[in-house]
């Protein structure tokens, strides 16, 4: 089932449910698919496409939470890292720490990383390795642990 036909069910159940929250995260994922589909190309999204969709918009409603938690806006963000829950739904199961260390532990090895100024070869591997499985602000931090 593509991202879309999941994204319209999800739609349709909140809106008999009346979950305003819901339906806003998915309008918002809708909106971005159609921007996506329409940019150009043959009309096409690939399933890489899709999640890194999902991860911007789920990285945007993480910052925007900070922002209004530096603001004493706390109803907003509650609002926004709601919607980040509803949207991260939509991404593939996330590593757990001790497995992203691992998978960045076997990257190493493999690419031959001695120290912090190999942390470019590192993070090039490990980021189209684990795309979609981790946010790259966590791969970039472990790898910086381990090279330490």
């Amino acid at each position: 089932m593509s991202l879309e036909t999941k994204i319209m069910d999800a739609m349709k159940a909140a809106m008999k449910e009346k979950d305003k929250v819901a339906l806003e995260s998915l309008r918002a994922i809708k909106s971005q698919l159609l921007l996506l589909k329409t940019g150009g190309g043959d009309g096409e999204v690939t399933e890489e496409q899709e999640v890194l969709l999902l991860q911007r918009l789920v990285k945007q409603r993480k910052e925007a939470y900070e922002q209004f938690v530096a603001n004493n806006r706390q109803e907003l963000a509650d609002n926004e890292i709601a919607q980040a829950k509803v949207i991260e739904q939509f991404l593939p199961e996330q590593l757990t720490p001790e497995e992203l260390e691992n998978e960045i532990q076997a990257i190493i090895e493999e690419v031959g990383a001695k120290d912090i100024k190999d942390l470019g070869k590192v993070m090039g591997v490990a980021s189209k390795k684990l795309q979609g499985k981790a946010e790259g602000k966590l791969i970039s931090q472990t790898v910086k642990n381990l090279l330490a």
